[in-house]
């Protein structure tokens, strides 16, 4: 597990950040780093931030910024305050970096492009990281063409080294030689990523960043820049990326969709896939199926893992049909709905909605996601004469037909329609046939769903009611319904 410093359980000034960039929607990564700093927040009675990176113009869509914020609201990730958005505080950073140059810890880089170009080329040459020189660090603004564009540069440590005690990975060093002059702000005046982050992480009074391991290399950057504004250093705990299941890095191939994916598209339930994502890299104990008051109560990062996690979808869709048995009918009914109507063709009404809610605790018992379960409720409202796939119109030969019949007969007669009595009406029909009741259930089901798989048959005719069943039934035997 997880390297930690300090007991976790203590109390805490605990204020956090998720800082998504709204150039696509919110992917399965991004949703499980949110859920982290959610938690951590939550138990500490913290507050949980969210700040919009927008600052790139082109790729940045409102689109996206809404489907980011929409994914969050269906994880039940809410945030204190209000949301900050990146682009709008660009002069707050700009301002930052004037005071990094007035302070001297920053500096003007009068470097042209091409010149830039041929320093690269001459370190690719002699096979040399590919890093800023410093030519402009110690040399007059004078020695500059009058009016030559230049950018702002921060004057990094080049001696020693810098460490960082992180929450998940432990102890990291990284020599300052390694770290070069990255520059703060371009020649245009627009400030870059690093500065943007930093200066938003402080007014923002950030004091935990909790994010991919792939930001740790940008940590001791940024690192640089808060020890030469003398900020307070915040806490840091870079988590393991998500894998594929085969170990590589993950992509739409292994499962790496956006959020709302999963929601729309796979029918999984918002505590499902919070439930999955908790557990992708953290742990506690043995516990597989964790509420949202017990992730609160339990979490902290010393349970984060050092390991990348691998992403497994039929573990997640195992997890989805444990959270469908516990979920209240009502909401299922609801969920569903729409999609039920679309495979039936026509509205359900305020009807049809509580059909759906009498129909679920027999049809969710086998659901493993929403859609499996819209599926297995369409029978309920298909239109006569219904549409038979292939097996089911297989077990509707001659001899079956009269047992439908016969099995028509007995239930005619029903006027308490409810399972138990319409299984004793039927049973004696298989009885007197010499055969179990499963051989009269298998043609009535194909009959009265159109399919092979169904709830009980003797519950499928008790949600149908007598007129439609009897109805359908005659739609096989070829007899007017009485």
């Amino acid at each position: 597990m997880g390297a930690s410093t300090e007991a976790e359980s203590g109390p805490l000034h605990v204020v956090t950040r998720f800082a998504p960039s709204p150039t696509g929607f919110l992917h399965i990564g991004g949703a499980r780093t949110a859920l982290f700093n959610w938690l951590f927040a939550r138990h500490h009675g913290g507050k949980f931030l969210l700040r919009i990176e927008d600052t790139d113009r082109v790729r940045s869509t409102q689109p996206a910024i809404e489907a980011i914020l929409d994914g969050m609201r269906w994880l039940g990730l809410d945030w204190d305050g209000e949301a900050v958005y990146q682009f709008a505080r660009a002069a707050r950073h700009a301002e930052v970096a004037q005071e990094l140059l007035a302070n001297g810890h920053a500096y003007r880089c009068y470097a042209t492009a091409e010149e830039l170009e041929a320093m690269r080329a001459e370190q690719r040459a002699n096979k040399q990281p590919l890093r800023y020189d410093g030519r402009w660090r110690d040399r007059d603004p004078s020695e500059a063409p009058e009016g030559a564009p230049y950018v702002i540069r921060l004057k990094a440590p080049r001696e020693g080294e810098t460490t960082i005690e992180d929450r998940v990975q432990g102890k990291v060093t990284v020599k300052n030689a390694e770290l070069d002059d990255m520059v703060l702000l371009r020649s245009d005046g627009t400030p870059t990523y690093m500065l943007a982050v930093v200066v938003d992480d402080h007014d923002m009074g950030v004091t935990h960043v909790i994010r991919g391991d792939d930001h740790l290399n940008n940590a001791f950057r940024q690192l640089a820049i808060i020890r030469a504004m003398g900020w307070p250093e915040p806490i840091y705990a870079h988590v393991p990326l998500i894998h594929g299941s085969d170990g590589a890095k993950l992509s739409k191939r292994h499962g790496a969709l956006g959020v709302e994916a999963y929601r729309d598209e796979l029918g999984i339930l918002p505590e499902a896939l919070s439930n999955y994502l908790l557990r992708l890299g953290w742990g506690h104990g043995d516990a597989e199926i964790i509420s949202r008051d017990q992730a609160i109560e339990w979490f902290d990062l010393a349970g984060v893992g050092r390991s990348p996690s691998r992403f497994d979808t039929k573990k997640l869709e195992n997890l989805n049909g444990h959270y469908i048995r516990e979920a209240d009918d009502a909401r299922l009914a609801e969920l569903i709905a729409p999609v039920v109507a679309a495979i039936a063709g026509r509205d359900l009404g305020d009807e049809g909605v509580a059909l759906l809610q009498r129909a679920m605790p027999l049809l969710k018992v086998r659901a493993k996601d929403l859609h499996d379960l819209a599926e297995g409720a369409s029978f309920l409202f298909r239109t006569r004469p219904l549409d038979m796939d292939e097996r089911a119109r297989t077990l509707l030969d001659g001899p079956a037909i009269a047992l439908l019949d016969q099995a028509r007969r007995a239930i005619s007669t029903v006027e308490d329609w409810s399972a138990p009595a319409l299984e004793a009406a039927v049973r004696p029909v298989a009885e007197a046939a010499g055969i179990g009741l499963g051989k009269v259930a298998q043609p009535l089901r194909a009959a009265l769903t159109g399919r092979t798989t169904s709830p009980g048959i003797f519950d499928v005719l008790a949600l149908l009611g007598k007129e439609e069943s009897l109805a359908r039934l005659d739609d096989r035997i070829g007899q007017p319904a009485i």
